[in-house]
């Protein structure tokens, strides 16, 4: 378990650093949306191609930082629900979730957006509006995306299976942060 636990340490690292960087695709989406409507309503001038540039970077922001959102426990789940379950019954539901959802899901994108990938760098893929940008960095953001969720899954379900054996504290119990309360001086 030692090694896996290392795997997955490894994996965490990657994500959290992928994730880190993609932070900084925020800004671009943000500085070409403001330059290209400032362009565009001020000197009256406009291209696809910079509203295309948009929708790679937001692609990228959500295709990139999945396996980071997972990572980072921040994922959607039914939390009215799943606080009234043991955390026995937690931690089931998460390695069964990842074995049958979660990592069939992540690596058949995979599979399926590889081609698709290789198809549009193959064939010079461009897109059909008018001065639209090439596709296939679009394109790679999908089996790139997928990966590193499967990474991700793959290193969650190390950390349940160490959790239930008590190997390793919970990384994702919430920490609430409790102020003491001073009294008074009268």
């Amino acid at each position: 378990m030692g090694l896996l636990l290392r795997i997955s340490r490894g994996i965490d690292w990657l994500n959290e650093m992928v994730g880190k960087t993609v932070y900084w695709l925020v800004l671009a989406a943000v500085l070409v949306s403001s330059i290209n409507a400032v362009i565009r309503y001020g000197l009256n001038i406009s291209s696809n191609a910079w509203l295309e540039l948009q929708w790679y970077f937001f692609g990228a922001i959500f295709l990139l930082c999945a396996g980071y959102t997972l990572l980072r426990n921040e994922h959607i789940r039914i939390d009215v629900v799943s606080s009234r379950l043991s955390q026995k019954t937690r931690n089931w539901i998460e390695i069964v979730g990842g074995l049958f959802f979660v990592l069939p899901l992540a690596v058949g994108m995979v599979w399926l957006g590889w081609p698709i990938f290789m198809n549009a760098i193959n064939s010079g893929e461009i897109s059909g509006n008018a001065g639209g940008l090439i596709r296939w960095p679009a394109r790679l953001m999908i089996p790139i995306g997928f990966f590193l969720l499967s990474l991700q899954a793959v290193s969650e379900l190390i950390k349940r299976v160490a959790v239930m054996q008590g190997l390793i504290p919970d990384p994702h119990e919430k920490k609430d942060a409790v102020l003491p309360i001073k009294p008074v001086s009268e």
